[in-house]
């Protein structure tokens, strides 16, 4: 199939991006890497009157430090996140992430900005900002507001963006050196959706586990963040008593669709298993 005729627009600016919006009524796309829309226009999934090409604008690029936050322009390709100094240091769960997304193919074009705005539920770099504790800097009408990943993700496909909104740039929490980091994900090939996948981001507390943040992805509707498992598994020692208690609690923090190809019990007892890997690789000591 081919996608529907369609007229194309350019903008410069966040303004004129969301001028040539509203100029379609609503019957418009904002594209950036494609990776996902291109295939959508293709099956017809997708027809909008008007395509808004967001590559051109400067303010959704770039990758610097601003106070205790690292700053990810949209624009962002995912392959930036295996090579970028400052993610690699600052935002370390996207940089172990990253080499699980796709194929390099895949890497090269697809933005950091576009998987989040998309928010499929099966992919890393969602999850990795809600285990981040990251904010989203979303552009509309009134100007620019900042979002907790906490409340950004909100039903399948879902999140705070209202139509017209563009997703600006993703800020980020720098990890301090008492921090500590694990991720993982279990698919039957490299480069597939994974079956289920997560990460966690820790404080090291005298051979503890101090406060921690842990999301999983492919296990329900949105990313999902294990509060209960978080609850269980701080002020503990990661032995094998706390993953075990852990892994018990992990049942109430997620919600895996029943489908053909991985059951939902199947999907609870494949998060069980990749919590306590993740926990073992975390660097307490």
């Amino acid at each position: 199939m081919k996608a529907r005729a369609f007229a194309y627009a350019r903008p410069r600016t966040l303004d004129d991006a969301h001028a040539a919006f509203a100029a379609a009524e609503g019957d418009a796309s904002y594209i950036s890497g494609g990776q996902s829309l291109v295939p959508a226009l293709a099956m017809r999934l997708q027809a909008p009157q008007v395509l808004v090409d967001l590559a051109g604008i400067e303010a959704l690029r770039g990758v610097r430090l601003e106070g205790d936050w690292l700053r990810i322009g949209a624009l962002t390709r995912h392959a930036d996140a295996l090579t970028d100094p400052l993610i690699r240091a600052h935002a370390p769960l996207l940089s172990a992430a990253a080499p699980f997304v796709a194929h390099p193919a895949i890497r090269n074009r697809g933005t950091l900005g576009g998987s989040v705005a998309l928010a499929d539920p099966a992919s890393e770099f969602p999850a990795m900002m809600l285990a981040m504790g990251a904010e989203m800097e979303i552009f509309g009408p009134e100007g620019l507001r900042r979002v907790p990943a906490d409340d950004y993700f909100q039903d399948l496909y879902q999140t705070a963006i209202v139509p017209g909104e563009i997703l600006v740039a993703l800020h980020v929490p720098v990890v301090g050196p008492r921090r500590c980091w694990a991720f993982d994900e279990l698919a039957r090939r490299r480069g597939d959706y994974a079956m289920v996948g997560g990460g966690i981001l820790a404080e090291r507390d005298g051979g503890r586990i101090g406060a921690l943040r842990i999301a999983f992805f492919s296990v329900g509707p949105t990313p999902m963040r294990a509060r209960a498992a978080e609850a269980v598994l701080t002020g503990r020692v990661p032995d094998a008593d706390a993953i075990a208690d852990a892994q018990r609690a992990l049942d109430a923090d997620i919600d895996p669709l029943d489908d053909e190809e991985v059951p939902a019990p199947m999907r609870r007892h494949l998060a069980r298993v990749l919590l306590g890997r993740l926990v073992r690789k975390l660097e307490i000591a």
